[in-house]
């Protein structure tokens, strides 16, 4: 992976920093694997604007992805790596033995024509999906499930992994890239190697017109408003608003959301890094 930088020809290529596309084998994307999918530009049923700056962007089609990759025993031939409009990570389009195709998310190092299997009894190798409680400890994974069968929910972004640490009776403890510690059941599932496209946390856009493209509409800052529009705004000149926090007065940069009396909590074994 790499990132491309560009002759500032013109202001917008400026700052302008791309990811190159030398991982991706084919821009056509599997047709029985699509879905439509509607904008709703951040409105709801009656119309009414909920969620500010939405609105806009190239029309998309989502790509179905086998997150439980439950398809145990059968190996699998990956056809090629694409690019997913919907998704920060490539996706690669498995072909099983029995001609059943499923999108998965591509880890780093994987290539065209690999063999990738799922289950109890598979080697830990990249691509394959197996139990945590059969995956070697200090293992990098990724896509990891937190109930049995549930499909991944944690570590699926770009370049992001986990760290499978230790064992303790029922539960395996994982290191998460937030850098909290976890307790997850043995038998949940979780793919080796880390996912790709890692390269995507140094691109930047270079210029506003790539942010409208991705549906994104201005943002204003809470200290431009005033004092009827957010807790930050108003003031004589320039003032910057007192301490940081959300249009509806909730405390930011610092302040802890989660609550104490949440069930998830002890399973944290170690809280992340502030």
């Amino acid at each position: 992976m790499a990132v491309r930088k560009f002759k500032p020809v013109t202001p917008g290529q400026r700052h302008k920093i791309v990811g190159v596309f030398d991982t991706i084998t084919t821009d056509t994307p599997e047709k029985s694997l699509l879905k439509p999918m509607k904008k709703s530009g951040g409105r709801n049923s009656s119309g009414k604007m909920t969620m500010r700056y939405i609105g806009g962007g190239h029309k998309r089609k989502y790509r179905v992805i086998d997150f439980t990759r439950d398809k145990d025993g059968i190996p699998a031939t990956v056809q090629s790596i694409q690019y997913d409009p919907n998704r920060t990570a490539r996706i690669a389009l498995l072909v099983y033995a029995d001609g059943e195709k499923r999108y998965i998310l591509a880890p780093n190092k994987l290539a065209v024509g690999q063999q990738l299997m799922s289950g109890d009894d598979v080697a830990p190798e990249v691509g394959n999906t197996l139990p945590l409680s059969n995956i070697p400890l200090g293992t990098i994974i990724h896509n990891i499930e937190l109930h049995p069968g549930q499909g991944g929910v944690m570590a699926r972004s770009a370049g992001s992994y986990a760290q499978l640490t230790s064992r303790e009776g029922r539960y395996a403890i994982v290191k998460l890239p937030s850098g909290e510690s976890r307790m997850v059941l043995t038998t949940c599932r979780a793919t080796i190697g880390a996912v790709s496209n890692s390269d995507h946390a140094l691109e930047r856009s270079g210029k506003a017109g790539r942010s409208r493209w991705l549906g994104r509409r201005p943002r204003v800052r809470g200290v431009a408003m005033n004092p009827v529009d957010h807790p930050m705004g108003g003031g004589e000149g320039r003032q910057s608003g007192g301490h940081p926090r959300s249009r509806t007065g909730l405390l930011a940069k610092g302040f802890k959301t989660r609550s104490k009396k949440k069930a998830s909590n002890k399973y944290i074994v170690e809280k992340r890094k502030k």
